[in-house]
């Protein structure tokens, strides 16, 4: 039997799951994790391709001053769909919902995650909110507020703002579920024998990402109620006109969407985790540090929201307060970036294509971190704010970094989800581009913002054209390189070598079965690890036994 009949065999055999449907309704009713985060998977990387479609036709049009390819209205509408699809179908459900789905429950030697209906409720939810947000988008009047909605345009716009947010409100619900899994999965579903402080650091993000998913997603949900009702039925709550106060919702947002941004950001750290452990062939540095520091970002990431509204009019305490939050929750995200590069330290690196995206990552993500202290002084916000310096700083954070780490996913786990490799070479290829195009694509943004560029402005001064230009031709070879791994992982499905089942050789318990995994994950019940990573452990032991047999070898040679 020829290798790729064989790989297509084991692939059928992955999906014989339970359910008695067959075709696609066995694949939209299935209550199988695996399966689940494959379609996660499959819709998360279709919207992102879209709303990538729209942030190169953004660049495009900023190619020259004046109109270039569309005019003012169409690019409102362009970021207006950029934003809401990348933030709320992308970057927001991406990692939890794709390996939180498939690889947690494989990772706390458990046969499934703890509500499997609820798990498929809520990515039928996802789906709908996601069709429901490209329908009003795309197909309706073109939304022209941002993916912010701001109050109170988006009372008073004339285009159809309430299907965006109704599609907004079901997406939050589907988060809400996929958190209270995630919780419960973590406490009631570990294998007898593994305590919490055992679990992989990719877990342990999860688990924190869950409790913000859980407590802060139904705060923008009344946000979305209240701003419906007031569109609605004339409410003053929000409009300064009826007696509302528009400052209110800026605080109603941003307690949900600074939050938000670690629910982007945790789960990616995770990841890089394992896998600067597997390719350092060490145990994590500080496992208990980096658990507890993913906990104390996810509880402090709460107080800082308002750091967004410098500008608002807030009193000098309330600013002073919020500043010093914001560069106190810069500490224990400092701790992850310190324990992963001593992890490296006279570790045996090696540099495949998932390590050097994470290396990647963790440089862009530290200019991302960095640029943001700019933002969270007071005094250098104010000159900052709402300039191409803040989308520079997010996109950093964001493209930088959590799309490089979700990337740095894929390639690291893609053997254990389809049971084949990908080619090595060209993914390499697309590392070095997408670092190249990044910093190409967005580092000129500093200089613009800091020169008092204005952010989401269809038109510029002719002073700013240099500095778009090279933003331009960076965003080419970033795209360039985003599809690139995409298309060579897609071609390793079907034409890869067999991955086996440890191909990288990892500790954790995802890698004790075959790949894909059965439908029941472990054909025997395993026996979880006292330290996940225990690359250590074996070093520690190798080095002892060395030397006591040294000592014997001594003593000996003195008898």
């Amino acid at each position: 039997m020829s290798i790729n009949s064989t790989t297509n065999k084991n692939f059928t055999n992955f999906y014989q799951v339970k359910t008695k449907h067959s075709g696609l309704l066995s694949w939209l009713l299935t209550t199988d994790h695996k399966r689940i985060g494959i379609m996660y998977l499959v819709s998360i990387l279709t919207f992102f391709l879209v709303g990538l479609t729209f942030a190169f036709l953004m660049r495009l049009e900023m190619l020259t001053p004046g109109p270039t390819i569309v005019d003012a209205q169409t690019y409102n509408s362009f970021f207006t769909l950029h934003g809401m699809i990348m933030v709320f179908l992308f970057i927001i459900p991406g990692i939890p919902a794709v390996f939180g789905n498939f690889f947690l429950p494989l990772q706390i030697g458990a046969e499934d995650v703890a509500f499997p209906r609820l798990n498929l409720m809520s990515y039928h939810l996802y789906l709908v909110g996601a069709f429901l947000a490209l329908y009003s988008l795309i197909f309706q009047t073109h939304i022209d507020t941002g993916w912010t909605f701001y109050v109170p345009y988006s009372l008073r716009t004339g285009t159809d703002v309430t299907l965006t947010l109704m599609a907004a409100f079901i997406l939050g619900f589907s988060s809400i579920l996929t958190g209270l899994n995630f919780v419960t999965t973590c406490h009631r579903m570990r294998v007898k024998g593994m305590k919490m402080f055992e679990m992989p650091l990719f877990t342990w993000a999860l688990y924190s990402t869950a409790w913000i998913q859980v407590v802060a997603t139904p705060i923008i949900g009344i946000t979305i109620v209240l701003v419906l009702l007031e569109r609605s039925f004339g409410f003053g709550i929000f409009d300064p006109t009826l007696g509302g106060d528009p400052v209110l919702y800026q605080h109603l947002f941003w307690i949900y969407s600074h939050p938000a941004v670690y629910i982007m950001a945790i789960p990616a750290f995770g990841v890089i985790s394992d896998v600067v452990a597997t390719f350092s062939r060490k145990s994590v540095f500080g496992y208990k540090v980096m658990a507890y520091s993913t906990l104390a970002i996810a509880v402090i990431g709460y107080m800082v929201w308002a750091h967004h509204m410098f500008t608002s009019g807030m009193s000098d305490t309330a600013r002073t307060v919020f500043s010093f939050l914001t560069f106190f929750v810069a500490i224990p995200t400092g701790v992850k970036v310190f324990n992963w590069v001593a992890t490296l330290w006279r570790g045996t690196i090696v540099l495949s294509s998932p390590m050097l995206m994470a290396l990647s990552a963790i440089f862009l993500f530290s200019i991302g971190g960095l640029t943001g202290l700019h933002l969270g002084a007071i005094s250098t916000d104010i000159h900052l704010h709402d300039t191409y310096f803040v989308i520079a700083h997010f996109h950093y954070v964001i493209i930088g970094g959590i799309l490089s780490m979700f990337i740095a996913g894929m390639h690291y786990w893609f053997p254990k989800m389809f049971g084949t490799m990908h080619n090595e070479k060209v993914a390499k290829t697309g590392v070095v581009m997408y670092f190249i195009g990044a910093n190409v694509l967005y580092f000129p943004m500093f200089i613009m913002g800091y020169m008092g560029m204005p952010r989401r402005y269809f038109d510029y001064l002719p002073e700013y054209q240099i500095y778009h230009v090279v933003s331009t031709v960076g965003s080419w070879i970033l795209i360039s390189a985003i599809l690139l791994m995409f298309i060579n992982l897609l071609i390793g499905i079907f034409k890869g070598k067999p991955a086996g089942p440890n191909p990288w050789g990892a500790k954790t318990l995802e890698w004790t079965m075959p790949s894909p995994p059965p439908l029941l994950n472990f054909i025997e019940t395993p026996i979880p690890n006292h330290d996940p990573y225990d690359y250590h452990d074996h070093d520690e032991r190798v080095f002892r036994e060395a030397k006591e047999k040294e000592k014997e070898i001594i003593n000996q040679e003195n008898s």
